[in-house]
């Protein structure tokens, strides 16, 4: 299942590292870049994490708010965005709901790990509905973030 631009955004509900629930009506009014990544503290994961860290004020200065999301859970996460210093939050679907909402999910992962997000971005605009969707197979490469950015500088 893929998600079609210009439709609605699954509407989500999910705890962050302080545990706090984040739900993406929390957003309304501004655009959201949603990050889904395998799991915590896997080097393309880190890699990627980072890398929106480190352009954060690109994103804010296209009037959009970051949020990534996994299957690990808030306490995995609390302890990765610590050690990583990112400055976005990051939700946990321990559940796997949002992640099969999106179309972002592995049934089977590597070593055998069921039921783990895949890697994907979406961009959400100001009224909740999705601009842009990219999901990968491979967990191995990273979304286009130039994409991300050239949709939401449209916005």
């Amino acid at each position: 299942m893929s998600l079609a631009t210009g439709t609605p955004a699954p509407a989500f509900s999910l705890y962050d590292t302080d545990k706090k629930l984040t739900t993406l009506a929390d957003f309304k009014g501004k655009n959201l870049v949603i990050l889904f990544f395998p799991l915590a503290f896997t080097s393309v994961c880190t890699a990627e994490l980072c890398s929106m860290r480190d352009n954060l004020a690109t994103y804010n200065g296209l009037n959009a708010d970051v949020v990534a999301i996994s299957v690990d859970s808030p306490f995995v996460l609390g302890k990765f965005k610590e050690e990583q210093q990112l400055n976005f939050p990051l939700l946990s679907d321990f559940n796997k709901e949002v992640s099969k909402a999106y179309g972002a999910y592995y049934d089977n992962f590597v070593l055998d790990l069921k039921g783990v997000s895949k890697r994907a971005a979406f961009v959400v605009d100001k009224t909740g509905n999705l601009q842009y969707a990219e999901v990968l197979d491979s967990a191995g490469n990273l979304p286009d973030f130039e994409k991300i950015k050239e949709t939401l500088a449209k916005l």
